[in-house]
């Protein structure tokens, strides 16, 4: 099978999955059925869906903040443009986070910004999300166990390896940042296990991926020491926007469970969002989310039916809002970048 028929197969399996997931499988878990979940969710006032897509919005809108911070001479605006290109098309495809990543490089690249400053920019980007999906549960874990109120054992260890694939992670970045001698270790690493699966893709490629990560190096502590302030702000804004965003629609929902345990189910499924058999998790996200919710007290049926809005204020709606985003990129000046060999070194 072709890789273009191969990628085709995933993305018509995983968008199954995902209804199967959501029709099926959510009003089983949660223990409701869909003239539950459709009662509760005609009762919510449409001047609250207003809200709510308003506080989505917003919460786009601090992302920005994290992609201007890793990329010098972004707009706000363009910025916006950047986000909701990539979350389209991350929501649309299993695995999408790397096409959404390759349409970022490729629409940076339109509006002038240097192959290295673009790069650059996408790891910083791609690691701080990371991290922050995995910081949520760890952070969720230690308010229930200063609250008294313990997760299920499966939730505590999916937690606890979040954890430490983010200390993994932070401790990789550090080390490249801080010692050249660490960089080249890592490289050489990472190129006895990634190299052969490159060449042998790209038979005509003389890169070493430790010629690439010793590279990286000055560009990443470069943009990182000047900016980590503003791209973690813009990544605590997007999380905090869309947290809000979660208590207000399990509100309207009726459930009423205590902030402490709907932030918990909140970590939880940020986090699951990142497993890629799915398009952005899901289905996997509102099934796993239904049985945190509905074990600890919530009403069967609102807390499905929260589920439900939230994917889709959160998920579908990036969707069309994508779509503007492409109408946005192909209406706007392009600049021809720099050549190679031309790139100024930290831009």
């Amino acid at each position: 099978m072709n890789p273009h028929a191969r990628k085709v197969l995933q993305g018509v399996v995983g968008i199954g999955l995902a209804v199967a997931l959501l029709w099926w499988g959510l009003p089983y878990c949660a223990n409701a059925t869909w003239d539950d979940i459709g009662a509760v969710i005609s009762s919510v006032p449409i001047s609250h869906a207003i809200g709510f897509q308003a506080l989505m919005l917003a919460g786009l809108w601090c992302y920005t903040f994290t992609f201007t911070g890793s990329l010098p001479g972004l707009t706000q605006s363009k910025a916006l443009v950047v986000n909701l290109c990539g979350s389209s098309v991350s929501n649309l495809l299993p695995g999408g986070g790397a096409v959404g990543l390759a349409a970022t490089y490729a629409i940076c690249r339109s509006w002038g910004f240097s192959r290295r400053a673009t790069s650059t920019s996408v790891v910083v980007t791609g690691v701080w999300n990371v991290l922050a999906r995995i910081a949520l549960p760890v952070i969720a874990i230690a308010v229930l166990w200063f609250s008294g109120v313990t997760l299920p054992g499966a939730l505590t260890a999916l937690a606890v390896a979040g954890m430490l694939t983010g200390l993994a992670i932070l401790t990789t970045l550090v080390s490249i940042i801080a010692s050249e001698r660490a960089a080249q270790a890592i490289g050489r690493g990472l190129d006895a296990v990634i190299g052969p699966l490159v060449r042998r893709r790209r038979s005509e490629s003389t890169m070493r991926i430790s010629d690439l990560v010793t590279d990286l190096r000055g560009r990443i502590k470069h943009v990182v020491g000047r900016a980590w302030w503003s791209m973690s702000l813009g990544r605590i804004g997007f999380f905090a926007a869309y947290y809000v965003l979660f208590v207000l629609i399990m509100r309207s929902t009726g459930v009423t469970l205590p902030l402490n345990l709907l932030f918990a189910a909140y970590a939880i499924g940020r986090l699951l969002t990142t497993i890629g058999i799915t398009p952005g998790g899901l289905g996997v996200t509102e099934v796993a989310t239904s049985v945190v919710l509905v074990g600890w007290g919530a009403d069967p049926g609102g807390a499905a039916a929260g589920l439900v809005l939230f994917s889709l204020f959160t998920h579908l709606m990036e969707v069309p809002l994508g779509a503007l985003g492409w109408l946005l990129w192909t209406l706007s000046p392009k600049t021809e970048p720099p050549a190679e060999g031309e790139e100024p070194l930290y831009a």
